[in-house]
């Protein structure tokens, strides 16, 4: 049993040192290896339970608010990050994440995690092929009015639903812009806290009363695996933000990419 412990907080402390280093590599935060990391734990600690899903995605959220805004801090030290994107999105982001918790919590385990690999494989094609995807602009500016409503509600509910920070969208609509590669990481950290901090609340609150979850969790949080994983991550997402301002982002993506790719498979596989 105590075998057992070891190897559950080991594996939760390597994923959380991981999702750092994504966390301030890319400008996500995290989720895309905080929660196939938790779904593949979970069952091996713990009674079944039709609601590890939730719990997954919720723990993740509540990761991700401290992986972001470790990395925000790292960031801003280079005065990269752009807090007026930051206030003008805010609003609509938190929409968002209200529009992503009530489809979260009435639908069924199995169409969240079809959802989780549908966004995946999706999310995998910018990192595979991120040459498809840099064209700058001079001429266009951040997006205002209906369309930034709608793209930055968009972004805010689905990440809610996914678990994940939102930084691959946030990077390619600044980048689209005309934004320099290094501020739009550094600004979708900031965008990852701001969907974390009330998509965790949701979660917790939305679990009150659920049985059969891990042990130590808390309405959808998990908190031994929120508290190994947010240790590991403090230290290891300014390491990312360093490596982001000095490795070949082309090459990095692809490899991340092809985790993403390995990723949506196993969850297809889960629910076929």
């Amino acid at each position: 049993m105590e075998i057992d412990i070891v190897l559950f907080v080991a594996t939760l402390l390597l994923a959380g040192a991981i999702a750092g280093i994504t966390s301030g590599l890319f400008g996500n935060g995290g989720g895309f290896v905080v929660v196939p990391v938790l779904l593949a734990v979970f069952p091996l600690f713990s009674e079944s339970s039709v609601d590890i899903m939730r719990v997954a995605v919720g723990t993740s959220l509540a990761s991700i608010v401290i992986s972001s805004a470790r990395s925000v801090q790292a960031h801003k030290r280079k005065g990269a990050v752009d807090f007026d994107v930051l206030k003008a999105w805010t609003g609509w982001l938190i929409v968002g994440v209200i529009f992503g918790l009530v489809i979260a919590s009435s639908t069924t385990s199995e169409v969240l995690v079809f959802v989780f690999a549908s966004g995946v494989l999706l999310y995998s094609i910018y990192f595979l092929f991120p040459h498809m995807f840099v064209f700058r602009s001079a001429s266009l500016s951040m997006p205002t009015g209906f369309i930034r409503a709608g793209l930055v509600t968009f972004l805010g509910g689905f990440s809610a639903l996914l678990g994940i920070g939102g930084g691959t969208i946030t990077v390619m609509t600044m980048t689209i812009c005309g934004r320099q590669v290094h501020q739009s990481i550094a600004t979708a950290a900031g965008v990852g806290f701001i969907i974390g901090l009330p998509g965790a609340l949701g979660f917790l609150f939305m679990g009150q009363g659920s049985e059969n979850l891990p042990y130590g969790t808390l309405g959808y949080v998990n908190i031994p695996a929120l508290i190994s994983i947010s240790l590991a991550s403090i230290v290891t997402a300014p390491l990312g933000a360093q490596l982001a301002h000095s490795l070949n982002e082309f090459h990095l993506k692809r490899l991340f990419g092809l985790y993403l790719v390995v990723v949506a498979l196993s969850m297809f596989y889960k629910v076929i």
